[in-house]
Parts: C-alpha cells; sequence; structure tokens
C-alpha cells in the first residue's frame, strides 16, 4: 500500500486577473490543510513577433534588443511590487502568517513552461490555478494555460473556477 502523499510546497500561479482572490484563497487553505508553504508565480509573457516586428521597423536591431530587455526588466519590478502587495492583502484578510508564502516569482516567458519549470524547480507537491475560461461557438473553452499544465504536469493539479 502506498503511503498518504505529503503536500509540503504548493506552486501557486496568477495572472493577476479579476477572479484572481477566490483561487489564492484555495491555495490557502490547502497550505494550511497541509502545513504546506505556497511559491506564487506570475509569468510575463515576451513580445509577440508582430510587436517585435513593428519595433524592428523604428529601431536597429541594437536599439530593439536594449529596449526590449530595459522593457521587460521593468515589468517585471512593476509585477513583482504588484504581487508583493496582493499578497499581504490577501494573507491579512484571511489572517494568515506570512510566512505561508515562502517565495514570490515573476519571470519572463510562455506561462505553462514556466509554471512547470519553476514547479520541478521547487519541488512543488501540488499546482494550484484558476481556470480562465472562454467561448468559442458557444461552448465553453478552459484556457491553454491550464491545459497544458495539467496535461504535463508529474504532480497534482487543482484547478479553481473563477468566473
Amino acid at each position: 500500500m502506498s503511503p498518504i502523499p505529503k503536500i509540503s510546497t504548493i506552486l501557486y500561479a496568477t495572472d493577476l486577473g479579476k477572479h484572481t482572490r477566490p483561487v489564492f484563497r484555495h491555495a490557502i487553505s490547502q497550505a494550511r490543510k497541509n502545513e504546506a508553504h505556497i511559491v506564487m508565480i506570475h509569468v510575463v509573457e515576451p513580445l509577440s513577433e508582430a510587436a517585435l516586428s513593428v519595433i524592428n521597423t523604428y529601431l536597429s536591431n541594437d536599439d530593439t534588443g536594449k529596449a526590449q530587455k530595459d522593457a521587460i526588466k521593468d515589468v517585471l519590478e512593476v509585477m513583482q511590487k504588484r504581487i508583493e502587495a496582493f499578497c499581504a492583502d490577501e494573507l491579512d484578510a484571511a489572517n494568515v502568517k506570512s510566512s505561508r508564502v515562502k517565495e514570490i516569482l515573476v519571470v519572463s516567458g510562455r506561462p505553462s513552461e514556466e509554471i512547470l519549470r519553476i514547479g520541478k524547480e521547487r519541488n512543488a507537491d501540488m499546482i494550484v490555478l484558476g481556470r480562465s475560461t472562454r467561448s468559442l461557438l458557444g461552448n465553453t473553452v478552459m484556457g491553454s494555460t491550464v491545459r497544458r499544465v495539467t496535461k504535463h504536469a508529474s504532480v497534482p493539479v487543482l484547478v479553481v473556477p473563477n468566473d
């Protein structure tokens, strides 16, 4: 008989959308129940090829590279502050010790790839995500990030409805 799985690290991925708070509260609940800590992650997607093409039209290659690096650095810093403020507000509202959140990361890349990478690096035992949905020809379709993470994750993924 297999032992009961131990959950000590929960990776909570957020896009800071309008329905983020209930999803974070589920992550907090899981952390409390399992005496676990949370690693929060927000992924900033890189500029699209179309955006880069427009920038390249007006700037030299050297200037484009520098502008892109500076812009990403600025966005990462702003998002880090926003995530930290969000976390502090939510932990206060839930009367939870801030020590439950061990680390707050803001990275650049493809969201599903970065969530899976950080999950492995931090030895996450569970991933918590919000389910974003959209309507396609009258049918509800789950977000691509959630689909990719649930398909490729090697740990349980808690998908919280956020609509």
